[in-house]
């Protein structure tokens, strides 16, 4: 069957450092064009990366008939205008997390037609370590699972930076907070009923840059994390049951075309000297989800998750911010 023909909107750093080398490797998939508002750099980026086509703009790539799938990396705020556009214009998107402002912005995406496709970025759902440590906790090799704890961090206070912009959708909750909210959605299967957040922001730019929560899944089970843009980088996802927990070590970066490593452990020796390592054979995450999304664009294959999964994760971010205002619980 034919390639699903790919095209990207802006030349912004994750899609050239990771995400464009990750549909150029899914065997489903080709990428044919670039757009930039800045045709030069579009095209300068064609070439480093092999790109048969560049357009100085996004509306002449998106009238591309040649084009079936975008890619929209661009800032927050322009997620959903955007993605919108590209399904006007016929297209199936791929858009990056979080998928807008809010959930009111991110339901603009409900009422498109249901023979375009559209989803949330999460990459981390499409590779192996998270399939195994799902596998774990649905099976009982974990007995019952009722806490994943989760930390994610790196450090930028460059507020020239649209991560460090709130009013277009900065801040750590937005960027990498998003992320222990997924894993909890999907380690579970379920949602959580309501949250509590503790926030603290940057005096200069409003954004929150460290924000710790708990989620509630009901039946004992709760996801906490941390995340913060300014604090020294770590990530990591401990899923703990009643019989052993399991660690995923790079839980969110996990390196290209690298194997990584998952851990169990019993829980018999402290000081994780009963650990067991699993290692995991390399694979580009960005890759398997293009190729899940190409595939699921020729029909191949049913795609797992839709606008109203986006919608559902933009609606527990909200949450967490009207916790931060009143101190309390929230329901979703």
């Amino acid at each position: 069957m034919a390639k699903t023909r790919w095209g990207i909107i802006s030349t912004a750093k994750i899609g050239t450092g990771k995400v464009i080398p990750g549909i150029q490797r899914a065997p489903s998939a080709e990428v044919v064009a670039i757009a930039s508002r800045d045709l030069a750099r579009a095209q300068e980026t064609a070439k480093e990366l092999g790109i048969p086509k560049a357009y100085g703009s996004y509306e002449e790539m998106l009238a591309d008939p040649d084009i079936e799938a975008v890619y929209n990396p661009l800032p927050n705020h322009l997620h959903v205008p955007l993605t919108l556009q590209a399904v006007a214009a016929g297209k199936h998107v791929l858009c990056e997390k979080p998928v807008g402002l809010d959930a009111a912005d991110a339901e603009k995406l409900l009422s498109l037609p249901q023979d375009r496709l559209v989803m949330e970025a999460f990459m981390v759902r499409f590779h192996p370590q998270w399939l195994r440590a799902r596998d774990a906790a649905r099976s009982g090799e974990l007995g019952e699972v009722r806490a994943i704890q989760c930390f994610f961090s790196y450090y930028n206070d460059d507020p020239a930076n649209i991560r460090n912009q709130l009013d277009i959708g900065g801040g750590g909750i937005m960027d990498i907070g998003c992320y222990p909210i997924v894993a909890g959605r999907f380690i579970f299967d379920a949602e959580p009923q309501r949250v509590v957040a503790l926030v603290d922001r940057d005096p200069h730019t409003g954004v929150d840059r460290l924000a710790s929560a708990i989620l509630d899944f009901g039946g004992g089970r709760r996801t906490e994390f941390t995340c913060s843009t300014q604090l020294t980088p770590l990530q990591r996802v401990d899923i703990v049951g009643t019989k052993k927990r399991l660690q995923i070590t790079i839980p969110f970066n996990a390196p290209q075309m690298e194997a990584v490593t998952v851990l169990t452990d019993d829980g018999s020796k402290l000081g994780d000297a009963s650990v067991v390592p699993e290692m995991i054979h390399p694979v580009d995450q960005y890759a398997e989800q293009a190729e899940a999304f190409s595939k699921a664009v020729r029909g191949e294959i049913k795609l797992p998750y839709g606008p109203e999964d986006a919608v559902q994760n933009m609606k527990i971010i909200d949450a967490l911010f009207r916790s931060e205002k009143s101190g309390a619980w929230e329901r979703v």
